[in-house]
This record gives structure tokens, C-alpha cells and sequence, in this order.
């Protein structure tokens, strides 16, 4: 189904963060929510995708940009609430788009919603007829969320806020989601007739749905998993819902041929790549672009970001980031790898090794209490305890180049 265009909702503050920055740029997985959500609205190709902001503006604006350049943002004014929150981007939108078409609206603080289910929403949309559906889910603890009144023929009347509800619709395990699709006439239509007569004094997009009832039908379709669907209000939802997230990622790793020996001390982000037979140790951080080769072996308590493992590698204990680690390289314990490293096949960083920038040898060891950096070592090299480059004159980094074969004693500085 094609979308005119797609509004994401990223105007709140979220004050139960107790955050110094917007809810919305929290992380979940190595990616913000905001990006998350931007990600799987972007799949759906509407017209025109828009972000919604207000408090920090130009910090949420400025992310929203950072994933896409073309993205419509969207200043909310001082007036409270979701509703004005689209009341704002369908007025800057009509005035530089013709919507013709359906348009989807989302809050961005779902970080786990996928395009799969969006998609499934319009295709319900589009397939029932309706002017208007709500993305539900049955939750066992429905606590914070809006709940679903239905008329004993099971269509939608109404969406109720917490605050406003009473006894029997708090009773109610179906809720809202904050994710809808509207035909943008009726859209534009029910949001010019909404007022702030509530608990929260605050303009709320649910209350269009009575205008679209009366003008169209009104819909739901319930979202099959409501781990996609559940949003994120204070820390503690926060750690559970990531907590959930990687449980699955590591089951679905091993189901792949990956061994995980204990996925609840096992992190690991949603753009890594693992090959079949690897282990990964308890206490292992796999982040960013990280990819794991064949049968290599990584942990107990190591972090990689964005770092190239090769097959049958060996990383224990260690923080590699942003570096290349040849086939059947041995890495740890207690090494720091910091960027740009190229290290070759069968080498060796050992015990309290930093390096930066070295390019090492195939066959080449520094086993222990040394520092690498700006260098290149050869082939079948082995470097001494306690060996330094000195790279740095305290204006430049000079380079430093020791040959293949060599052998270098412990306690030695290299001034380059």
C-alpha cells in the first residue's frame, strides 16, 4: 500500500528517563530509538517522512537529519499533545505536499517496531476498507498504556488514556500502540475538531478516531508479537524490553551454529555477523559492524566494536576496536586494540598489549607489556616484553617499521 507520507512523533521529553537528553536518542541495541523507528518506517517508501520534535528540537532534528537528509522535520508549538503533535505536520505538510493517499503515524519511543508489522498494518488497512486502524496488542499488564473499547459486535469505539478511564475499561488487555493509519482526508478532517477536555489537559490524537467513526470505519489490527510494539517510558522498561530483544538475537545466532554458552551474559547488536561454529564466552560485548569468522572464539569478557575477527581467531578477555584480526590469531587476556589495526594470520597480541595503528605480520608475537603504535611489523617478528614505539613528539606521529624475522629483546623503546 503507498503512503503519502509518514509522521513519527518525536516532540516529548520524557520525563521518566530522568535524562538530561530526549527520550527519543536513548539507545536500545547500539541504535537510537528515534533511528530505529525511522528504519522501519523508512522500508514502507512513504512520499514524504516527516519528525515530529520539540523539546531539544534541534538536538532530535539534528539525529533525525543524521539517518536521513531529506527527512521533513516538524516544530511542534507550546500546545501539548499528540494530536497537536499532527495537527503541526499536517499543516506543513499539505502546504508543500498534495496527500492523497493513506498516512501513517507512529511515536518513536517503540524501539523494537519492525517493518514487518507496519507493513501488515496497511495491508489490513487497505484490505478492510476502513478511513481509519489502530495497531493494538494484548498485553497481560496493560498498566500506562490507552486502552481499546469495542461495542459487543467487537468494532473499535473508542480509545481511552489511562488517566481518563474508568474501572471496567482499565479491566481492558487490548491497547493502543500509538501507531495508526489514516486516509489523509479523513486525517486532516478529525484533527481540526479536536479539544483538550481531559485529565491531561492535552490536545490527544486518539479522540480523532470518534471523528473518523463517524465518517468512516474504524478499525484495529492487532500486532501478533507485542514485544515490536512496546514502548519505552523509564529505564526499567528500557533494560527489560533490551534484555528481551538480545534473548532473542542470541537464539536466533544459535539456531544459525553458533554457540553461546550463556546468552543472559552475551550482548549482541542487531548489524553484528557471526559464522557458524563460533563461540562466543560469557561476558562478550559484540557492537557496531562487528563480523566473526568461522570458528573462532571470543571471550570470556570481551568487547568488540566494529572490529573483523577471521575464522578460528582467538580473542579472550580483551577490548578490540575497530581492527582486523587475521585467521587463527590469538588475542588476550587484558589487550586493548584500539583503531586501525591490521593484524595478520597466526599473530600474536598477548597480555597487556596496546596497540593502534600497527599492521603486524603474519606469524609476528608481541606477547605481553607493550605498546604498538604507528608501526609495521613484519613477518615471523617476535617483540620483547616491555617494548614501546614512541610515536608521538608531542606535535607529530612518526612512524615506526621493524622487518620480518627479527627478534626483539624486552625493555626496549623505540624513539620514532
Amino acid at each position: 500500500m503507498a503512503l503519502s507520507a509518514a509522521i513519527i512523533l518525536a516532540a516529548g521529553e520524557g520525563t521518566r528517563m530522568r535524562s538530561n537528553k530526549p527520550k527519543v536518542l536513548h539507545t536500545l541495541a547500539g541504535k537510537t530509538f528515534l533511528n530505529r523507528v525511522m528504519d522501519s518506517v523508512s522500508a514502507l517508501e512513504p512520499d514524504t517522512l516527516a519528525v515530529v520534535v520539540h523539546y531539544q528540537a534541534e538536538r532530535v532534528a539534528e539525529a533525525a537529519r543524521s539517518y536521513n537528509e531529506r527527512v521533513t522535520i516538524v516544530n511542534q508549538d507550546d500546545i501539548p499533545g499528540t494530536g497537536r503533535a499532527v495537527q503541526c505536520a499536517m499543516a506543513q505538510l499539505t502546504r508543500q505536499d498534495d496527500l492523497d493517499r493513506a498516512v501513517l503515524i507512529a511515536a518513536s519511543d517503540m524501539p523494537l517496531l519492525d517493518a514487518d508489522t507496519l507493513d501488515r498494518l496497511l495491508a489490513f488497512h487497505e484490505r478492510s476498507g476502513n478511513g481509519a486502524t489502530v495497531l493494538t496488542t494484548i498485553l497481560d499488564d496493560p498498566t500506562g498504556y490507552g486502552r481499546i473499547i469495542r461495542d459487543s459486535e467487537g468494532n473499535v469505539l473508542r480509545i481511552v488514556e489511562q488517566k481518563d478511564a474508568n474501572s471496567s475499561e482499565l479491566a481492558v488487555h487490548e491497547v493502543n500502540t500509538s501507531v495508526y493509519v489514516f486516509d489523509a482526508d479523513l486525517l486532516s478532517e478529525a484533527i481540526a475538531n479536536l479539544k483538550s477536555n481531559n485529565a491531561q489537559g492535552e490536545f490527544y490524537l486518539t479522540d480523532a478516531l470518534e471523528t473518523a467513526k463517524a465518517h468512516g470505519a474504524v478499525g484495529a489490527y492487532a500486532a501478533p508479537d507485542p514485544l515490536s510494539v512496546e514502548g519505552v517510558n523509564d529505564r526499567v522498561q528500557l533494560a527489560a524490553l533490551a534484555k528481551a530483544h538480545n534473548i532473542r538475537v542470541c537464539e536466533q545466532w544459535m539456531r544459525d551454529g553458533v554457540t553461546i554458552l550463556d546468552p543472559n551474559t552475551t550482548w549482541i547488536e542487531d548489524d553484528v555477523r557471526i559464522g557458524r561454529d563460533a563461540v562466543i564466552l560469557p561476558g562478550s560485548f559484540l557492537q557496531g559492524s562487528t563480523v566473526i569468522g568461522e570458528g573462532a572464539e571470543i571471550g570470556p569478557y570481551t568487547t568488540l566494536i566494529s572490529a573483523t575477527i577471521d575464522a578460528d581467531a582467538h580473542v579472550e578477555r580483551s577490548r578490540v576496536q575497530e581492527t582486523h584480526i587475521g585467521r587463527a590469531a590469538n588475542i588476550g587476556p587484558w589487550t586493548y586494540l584500539r583503531q586501525g589495526n591490521e593484524l595478520g594470520e597466526e599473530s600474536k597480541a598477548g597480555a597487556f598489549v596496546e596497540m593502534k595503528k600497527a599492521h603486524i605480520g603474519n606469524g609476528t608475537k608481541v606477547p605481553h607489556l607493550s605498546y604498538v603504535g604507528d608501526a609495521d611489523l613484519g613477518e615471523h617478528t617476535n617483540i620483547g616484553g616491555g617494548t614501546i614505539t614512541a610515536n608521538y613528539d608531542g606535535v607529530h606521529k612518526n612512524h615506526t617499521t621493524i622487518g620480518s624475522n627479527a627478534h626483539v629483546g624486552a625493555g626496549n623503546l623505540f624513539v620514532a
